[in-house]
């Protein structure tokens, strides 16, 4: 029965990241215009790298993040974009790649401008800013025109100019973006708080126009990447940064229930991506009892759940290599808020290869989960997922 479902179920994957080309900006803004400040990529040969340059500031190097195959084990990865798996960049290729790990359909994030479309804030020119992200939004529907059923993508915002970012999500609406993302921690690009009442607008219209917002980790504060290598290894540093950005996500899952945010607007959907869902019931756990503990209530009378209540009607959590805590899930939350992921192609992502723990998607899940009822395999790999980001 397990493998017969596997087979057939239509696997929608809830987090991938398309790897950006190296003329997305400088194809689609006026080079003349806005000359070395336009978003491009330059060798850096101290760092042996192609290397994505916002102006005169080095972000983040271009092998980074396409990792899928890749013959070294992180942070070391490809000096050319060229040297990677040509699917990590191809959107036919990735199609073919999809058929073969039984992955009917993937939402797209980006790479290069951060999560939360922070890293933007570098070019300090407001025109240019919002040139960026529309230009970015623009490329990625392009992109998915290979198959706008099976790739759903999901619109950067504009964050720092509210206008343009109430602006900006309804053209993106408009030409095809199936979701939006948005920042756990904008506080720390010098905007409002995450909670504060400023944001409403953008909830309410999010609402209206039936986008879920989607928190990936590392949108906010990336402060762990300072950690010091020297104590401890250039792939235990790694390591340790990037399970402190899983967790980080509770921030987001937090603020947004605290905050009154999802009592105010009850049919906005939150999605807390690449953070996996073992944590989630001991995190909504600890809500409830301090909700009850510490009197919430009593401050807010209008709330009328629990945080999680609050959780189950709206947010969703993804996992991919949980076995024994996505069971923990299972059971705590219920099959409704869970969805699935692979991560391709970044580094803790399910790609087999010379430098990699993982195994293929349809592996994993066969040889972990066939015992699971079908009703809640079909919810977690699929109909969650499809009913989320209207996939057909």
């Amino acid at each position: 029965m397990g493998t017969d479902l596997f087979d057939t179920v239509r696997i929608i994957d809830t987090d991938t990241h398309v790897a950006e080309p190296y003329d997305l900006w400088t194809s689609r803004l006026s080079v003349k215009k806005w000359g070395n400040m336009v978003p491009h990529v330059e060798w850096v040969e101290e760092e042996n790298s192609d290397v994505w340059f916002f102006g005169k500031t080095p972000l983040v190097s271009v092998g980074g993040s396409v990792m899928a195959g890749w013959r070294e084990f992180p942070p070391k990865h490809p000096p050319h974009l060229e040297d990677a798996a040509p699917e990590t960049y191809d959107p036919a290729l990735r199609l073919k790649r999809m058929d073969a790990d039984g992955i009917y359909a993937q939402v797209l994030y980006p790479n290069v401008q951060g999560f939360g479309t922070g890293r933007f804030l570098a070019l300090d020119d407001p025109e240019l800013m919002l040139a960026c992200v529309r230009a970015y939004n623009d490329f990625l529907v392009d992109w998915s025109s290979a198959d706008p059923n099976r790739y759903i993508p999901i619109a950067a915002l504009p964050f720092w100019d509210l206008d343009e970012t109430l602006k900006e999500m309804n053209r993106a609406a408009e030409i095809g973006h199936r979701g939006l993302t948005f920042s756990t921690g904008p506080e720390f690009y010098g905007s409002p708080h995450l909670t504060d009442p400023y944001w409403d607008p953008v909830w309410s219209e999010a609402q209206a126009l039936d986008l879920s917002v989607n928190f990936h980790i590392g949108s906010g504060d990336r402060s762990g990447k300072d950690d010091p290598v020297d104590s401890m290894g250039l792939s235990a540093k790694f390591a340790s940064s990037t399970v402190k950005f899983f967790m980080g996500n509770v921030k987001g899952v937090a603020d947004v229930i605290h905050g009154g945010i999802c009592h105010r607007f009850p049919n906005l959907k939150f999605v807390s991506v690449e953070s996996g869902v073992g944590w989630i019931p001991y995190a909504l756990e600890a809500m409830d009892w301090n909700w009850r503990n510490c009197g919430v209530m009593e401050e807010h009378p209008e709330y009328d759940l629990l945080p999680s209540e609050y959780f189950k009607r709206q947010m969703y959590g993804c996992f991919w290599h949980e076995t024994t805590t996505l069971r923990y899930a299972l059971d705590s939350l219920g099959a409704d808020c869970i969805l699935f992921e692979t991560d391709f192609p970044h580094p803790t992502g399910m790609s087999p290869g010379p430098a990699s723990y993982a195994e293929a998607p349809l592996d994993f899940l066969r040889a972990n989960f066939s015992d699971l009822p079908a009703e809640t395999l079909n919810k977690i790999l699929h109909d969650n997922a499809a009913a989320l980001y209207k996939v057909k």
